[in-house]
């Protein structure tokens, strides 16, 4: 297919031994954690430089797709104001421009942050955690210039519109301030595994090397998070991991005063909290609720979970996702059939009403509820062919009206057609598939694109995708899979694809697959599969097992060592994830991750054309998975088909920063594709 020489990297094989099993790997040299290897930078560029020179002997349908992509944006974007204090705030971006610039509004517009100037002049620009301090003079926010996601938090007199002296370095973004506005309280990472396991208070003025440790969690395989209570009371202190959670109290008007226990973690106990004025309530799945049920905690005696009073219970059918308290009501985003819904319960007759939507399958959030005094919530909705909107809903003349909508060019949602299909896999389950199309298309003899994920209970809704326009416009068929892995059918769906069940993953993908084209949905010529992080993993599998099944795969950021990366506790968030994949020091779990690791399982057989694309500042799936995977890939398969590597030199998990090289990228792997299918 190409006349071009793909990349030969050296071969220096390495034993890795375990339960008295050998694997030798002969690109285990390619791991550099300093990423200053001149000869693995080399490499690295050759791989680039292949894929390029490849792009240019065929179609440039990338500056095609990334033009559509541009004329679908408006001239000038908006985000929904929303009212915080004295202000209302929201976010402007240009056409032209890679990134928003942040506003409040009092009568008069003030910028907060202009991100364009920040990343001028840098490869990779990211901002977060944008928080205004309550007496409303401060901004604190993270920056990362590498995508490594270490940030760090910059504080601006908004005022005097200068930035502090004060800088916290290494650090997660979301800080959260005091009360008093003196104090900012953060979470800060272990500098080698990435985990973030430290909670810290800042001094506003004094240097970082005074801040007060807090919390320090010291079981690795503990993940920490802050967040802040809807009635600006508290900080909640959120330890986690898969299966056990643990929450801890701070009062904001006292940073530096002792945490409060809500309730000591235990196995298989997971919750999470909301501050509802008289009381506490949580979303528990304790005694075997796996689809979660609503507690109530009396604020005198929460850390006795016999004193929790069942608000609403578990249902088999409803599994909980998402809680707001208010004085009268709690909003709950659950899911039913895998389809997310809003519900709403009323203290005055205990009643639990299901709010409608429009489309037959779609995605939901409840957003911008930052107040607990009000009458009414705001959630997202949007639909493969509807763009996204929010919407206002009253709780208490039930009245829903549309508050705004993204604007989207070239896109006319009368256009396209959506369904939902419930597949049958091997072991007789139903596994959900959404489909979008293109109006009158013979569905027959249609390319199509089929999407998954399937780890960490992370739901693959149907939400806008404005990026699938053009394979929609060209004759593609674009399909989500709910495989098992995610939480798409519930708690059960997850844990029927994790650990020693995570064959079922793939298993679904690709049965999920093979049902739609034998059920006249795709032609089984023309199949292509995408995937990222997990998803990547997920690609790597489904190829193995079945390497003829599709034309082409797109594999981004993939997880493809999966036993080198699980048994090393020095790479970032290992640990953390035992209980997502298992520990390979358990001889049970060893065994039965190399039955389904894709680098391990690489053998002689047709693979399909592979599209691999990776960063080499990625925090999550370290660059040399993906970098190892690819030449091992070309060096065992019997077809004629490509196997590419394509790095961001600078960049991380997410790829470039900005918003246009995100749609450049996204163009350059439909180019793969569409290339692969015409030639």
């Amino acid at each position: 297919m190409t006349s071009n020489t793909p990349p030969n990297p050296k071969k220096i094989p390495y034993e890795l031994e375990a339960h008295g099993d050998i694997r030798i790997d002969n690109y285990y040299w390619m791991r550099d954690d300093s990423r200053s290897d001149q000869e693995l930078i080399s490499y690295l560029e050759s791989e680039n430089k292949y894929f390029k020179k490849w792009r240019n002997e065929h179609i440039d349908y990338q500056s095609e797709i990334f033009n559509e992509l541009k004329k679908m944006i408006p001239s000038e974007e908006e985000t929904l104001r929303v009212k915080d204090g004295s202000y209302f705030y929201y976010s402007r971006i240009k056409a032209d421009q890679q990134y928003s610039t942040y506003y409040r509004n009092n009568a008069n517009e003030e910028v907060l942050l202009d991100a364009n100037n920040e990343a001028r002049g840098q490869e990779f620009y990211s901002v977060a955690g944008l928080n205004i301090s309550p007496d409303e003079n401060l901004l604190i926010y993270g920056e990362d210039f590498t995508g490594r996601r270490e940030y760090t938090l910059r504080i601006k007199d908004l005022h005097k519109n200068k930035l502090l002296d004060d800088e916290i370095v290494k650090v997660s973004p979301n800080a959260i301030w005091s009360s008093d506005s003196k104090y900012i309280v953060y979470a800060k990472k272990d500098e080698e595994t990435l985990i973030q396991n430290q909670i810290y208070v800042h001094e506003l003025g004094t240097d970082q090397s005074e801040d007060k440790l807090i919390y320090k969690e010291d079981d690795n395989e503990f993940n920490i998070w802050l967040s802040e209570s809807r009635t600006k009371k508290y900080i909640y202190i959120y330890i986690e991991k898969t299966d056990s959670s643990e929450v801890w109290l701070l009062d904001k008007a006292n940073p530096l005063g002792n945490l409060e226990l809500v309730l000591k973690r235990s196995e298989n106990h997971l919750y999470s909290i909301e501050d509802g004025g008289d009381y506490f309530y949580a979303l528990s799945n304790y005694d075997d609720a796996k689809n979660f049920k609503v507690m109530r905690l009396d604020k005198d005696g929460f850390q006795n979970i016999n004193n929790w009073e069942e608000v609403i219970e578990v249902r088999d059918t409803h599994y909980i996702e998402d809680m707001l308290t208010f004085n009268e009501f709690i909003v709950i985003q659950s899911r039913y059939d895998g389809i997310p819904i809003i519900e709403v319960f009323n203290f005055a007759n205990n009643s639990l009403n299901q709010i409608d939507m429009k489309d037959e399958v779609y995605d939901l959030g409840l957003v911008y509820n930052n107040d607990f005094d009000s009458s009414f919530f705001r959630y997202s909705y949007s639909s493969l062919k509807t763009s996204p909107q929010i919407l206002k809903y009253d709780l208490y003349d039930n009245t829903n009206n549309v508050i705004w909508k993204k604007q989207v060019n070239n896109f006319i949602d009368t256009d396209y057609e959506i369904k939902r299909i419930k597949t049958l896999v091997r072991d007789n389950t139903n596994v959900p598939v959404s489909i979008v199309y293109k109006k009158g298309l013979d569905l027959k003899n249609a390319p199509m694109l089929i999407y998954g994920y399937g780890s960490y209970g992370i739901n693959m809704d149907s939400g806008f995708r404005s990026t699938i326009a053009p394979l929609l416009n060209r004759g593609f068929i674009f399909a989500i899979a709910q495989i098992r892995g995610g939480a798409d059918m519930g708690r059960f769906w997850y844990e029927d694809g994790r650990m020693l069940n995570k064959n079922n993953t793939f298993y679904d993908f690709i049965d999920a697959t093979k049902f739609l084209s034998e059920h006249n949905i795709g032609h089984k010529d023309k199949i292509f599969a995408m995937g990222g992080s997990a998803g990547g993993l997920l690609m790597g599998a489904v190829i193995n097992y079945e390497p003829e099944l599709y034309s082409g795969i797109v594999s981004a950021v993939p997880f493809v060592d999966v036993l080198t990366t699980m048994s090393d506790e020095s790479i970032p968030l290992t640990t953390f994830e035992y209980d997502e994949w298992g520990n390979p020091a358990n001889k049970d779990e060893y065994f039965y991750m190399k039955t389904y690791s894709p680098y391990d399982n690489i053998k002689k057989q047709n693979y399909p054309a592979v599209l691999v694309t990776t960063s080499l500042y990625d925090s999550q799936v370290q660059y040399f998975e993906p970098a190892k995977y690819v030449p091992k890939l070309r060096e065992f398969t019997t077809s004629n088909n490509p196997v590419f590597l394509n790095i961001n030199l600078v960049g991380g998990h997410g790829g470039k920063s900005g918003r246009l090289e995100s749609l450049n990228e996204t163009a350059l792997d439909y180019s793969f594709i569409l290339n692969i299918l015409n030639n």
